[in-house]
């Protein structure tokens, strides 16, 4: 209980290790050093357990700029390697330490603090969903190593980053993914919404081909996925299911995805002629509902 209890937890407490509300951070890890530090660059190493893999070179330098003209504004959080003097992993911040190189800075402010290897991928993680630095298939990829290496449960995980556990089970099922599928994702040519249409497809990489080609939107994907389920052809059966139900304007679509990335469910949105309309959000389970109700009440 006490564990469940911490993990629930570790969200506010990164807040407060940041400055943002007060001492709750020792709940989940123990402060070694009086408070912000500063140290040599040469001192901390990235840590390789860290979920987040790309790093964009054209940001990386707006924040060098932003940095030598204000100065790292934030420190950086570390721990201390076993055995090794003077030299510290990164727990949260790899971006930072690296545009500061850019900047040229020789030091940096850390914070130092206790945390095992469980506890430094999940502050890894929640920083950086927090602050939806993660590309969707690394966030599939940290939450993975949490279930695998730590048995966390889908709703442990829910938890912790704040976020339904349909969103986390939807974001983990991008792994199922090709890899060229996966390449695509990460280049940005590819929307989350896309990739998760695609696994439902009996081909993925040949309808992939077709939303770079010809612009298919997230809904263009999912029919194409309900006729493989039913076993369509290119025949009647596709032209009654576009007669039954006309195809929507873009800016509609757009929100209906936006809506959809925040859920985590399905949202179709329907406009009438008198200027009214429908939002419908459609739940598979009573978790799902209970999550919805939850974030309406926020």
């Amino acid at each position: 209980m006490a564990e469940d209890s911490n993990r629930s937890r570790l969200g506010r407490g990164l807040a407060a290790l940041i400055g943002d509300v007060g001492d709750e951070f020792a709940a989940q890890t123990r402060q070694t050093s009086a408070g912000t530090q500063k140290v040599p660059i040469e001192f901390l190493r990235p840590n390789p357990r860290n979920p987040r893999k790309i790093f964009n070179a054209e940001a990386l330098d707006d924040l060098a700029a932003s940095i030598r003209e204000r100065g790292l504004i934030q420190p950086i959080i570390v721990r201390a390697l076993p055995g090794v003097a003077d030299v510290y992993e990164i727990i949260a911040g790899e971006r930072r330490w690296r545009a500061a190189q850019r900047a040229n800075l020789h030091q940096v402010p850390i914070v130092v603090v206790e945390a095992d290897d469980r506890v430094a991928l999940e502050i890894a993680i929640i920083e950086n969903v927090q602050r939806t630095d993660l590309s969707p298939l690394e966030e599939a990829a940290g939450y993975e190593q949490l279930i695998a290496e730590f048995n966390y449960s889908q709703n442990d995980l829910a938890q912790i980053i704040g976020k339904s556990r349909s969103h986390v089970a939807n974001t983990l099922r991008l792994s199922r993914l090709p890899a060229s599928i996966k390449q695509l994702v990460n280049d940005g040519e590819l929307s989350a919404g896309h990739a998760r249409a695609l696994l439902t497809v009996a081909d993925p990489e040949a309808v992939a081909r077709q939303i770079l080609t010809q612009g298919l939107t997230v809904r263009d994907v999912e029919r194409i996925a309900q006729r493989d389920t039913q076993g369509e052809g290119e025949g009647g059966g596709n032209r009654r299911a576009a007669r039954a139900k006309p195809e929507k304007d873009p800016d509609t679509r757009a929100l209906e995805q936006a809506l959809e990335e925040v859920l985590g469910l399905v949202v179709s949105i329907e406009h009438k002629a008198n200027g009214g309309g429908e939002v419908k959000v459609r739940y598979k389970t009573l978790d799902q509902l209970d999550n919805l109700c939850r974030r309406l009440r926020g």
